[in-house]
């Protein structure tokens, strides 16, 4: 059995892509367009204009296997309630990847030495999802 997140980015879904592209190294192994659909979708599924939009995308950081789309795209997306933990090698690399996620986010608890880790904070990236990024003890 496994756990993926799926991400919902409300019609931002490419420009997150690339963002993780860039800062994290992500890697996108498929992605299928609103008009790339091979079954007919419900009218009022998607604003009109909606056909270049991310229907599904999977994409790789690491090890991790995560799921995205743009959903209804109005425009507003909402992460609450989790965050995604992201393992870094050692200080140097914790430090570039929150500073990578950072750019644009909002820092929630900057990064530092806490009594299970070397290095950890939290920072919410400027999609609004939220990341802790960890070097293991």
């Amino acid at each position: 059995m496994q756990v993926q997140p799926y991400l919902f980015f409300d019609g931002r879904c490419e420009e997150a892509l690339e963002f993780y592209r860039k800062a994290l190294g992500a890697e996108i192994t498929m992605l299928m367009r609103v008009k790339e659909c091979p079954d007919p979708l419900p009218p009022d599924m998607y604003p009109p204009g909606s056909g270049n939009k991310v229907m599904h995308a999977s994409f790789r950081i690491g090890e991790a296997t995560l799921m995205a789309s743009d959903g209804r795209c109005l425009g507003k997306p909402v992460f609450q309630g989790f965050s995604l933990s992201l393992d870094a090698r050692d200080e140097a690399e914790a430090d570039r990847l929150f500073a990578a996620l950072g750019d644009g986010g909002q820092v929630q608890m900057p990064l530092a030495k806490t009594f299970f880790s070397p290095r950890f904070g939290m920072v919410a990236d400027r999609f609004g999802v939220g990341w802790m990024v960890i070097v293991a003890a």
